[in-house]
C-alpha cells in the first residue's frame, strides 16, 4: 500500500507562481503547505471542507505556519456555489482521496467546473482499492472507466 506524498505529488500539477488553486475536501490540510509553496508570494490556495471543526483546525495550522496566501473556507462542495468562490478565478482544483465520499457528485463536478477559468485544470486522485478498513469500501471506488 502507497499513500500520496504532497510535497511530490505537486510537483506533477504544473502549478505556476501566482496561480489560484482550491483543495476540494482539503481535511487537516495535508495539501496546504506544498500548494501554498507552488504557488508562491502572487498566488492564493483555498482549502475548502464541510466540517467545521477541520476548517477550525486549518485556520489555526495557517495561523501557526503564517500562510498568509491560504484561506480555509467552511463549504458545502456538493452544490453548485457552495464553495463561496468566484465564478471562473482558479487555475486549478485538486481533490485528493476525498471525491469517494462526496454524495452529489455531478454537483461537486458541475462546482469544480464553476470556479475553474477558462483553461484551467481539475485533478482528482483517489482511492483505486480498500484496504481493509483503510479508505473506502469496495463498492464506494470510482473505477477509472467511470471517470470518463
Amino acid at each position: 500500500m502507497r499513500f500520496v506524498i504532497p510535497e511530490k505529488v505537486v510537483t506533477h500539477f504544473h502549478l505556476r507562481e501566482g496561480d489560484h488553486v482550491a483543495d476540494f475536501g482539503a481535511g487537516s490540510g495535508f495539501f496546504v503547505r506544498p500548494l501554498a509553496e507552488a504557488v508562491g508570494e502572487d498566488g492564493m490556495v483555498y482549502a475548502c471542507d464541510i466540517q467545521k471543526t477541520l476548517v477550525e483546525s486549518l485556520t489555526a495550522l495557517i495561523d501557526r505556519e503564517g500562510l498568509v496566501r491560504v484561506k480555509a473556507i467552511w463549504c458545502d462542495l456538493e452544490k453548485v456555489g457552495g464553495s463561496k468562490i468566484p465564478d471562473g478565478t482558479l487555475d486549478c482544483v485538486i481533490v485528493v482521496n476525498s471525491f469517494f465520499q462526496f454524495e452529489q457528485k455531478a454537483e461537486t463536478v458541475a462546482e469544480i467546473k464553476r470556479v475553474l477559468r477558462r483553461g484551467g485544470k481539475a485533478i482528482v486522485i483517489d482511492w483505486t482499492e480498500s484496504f481493509g478498513g483503510l479508505g473506502p469500501t469496495p463498492e464506494a471506488i470510482i473505477s477509472q472507466a467511470e471517470t470518463a
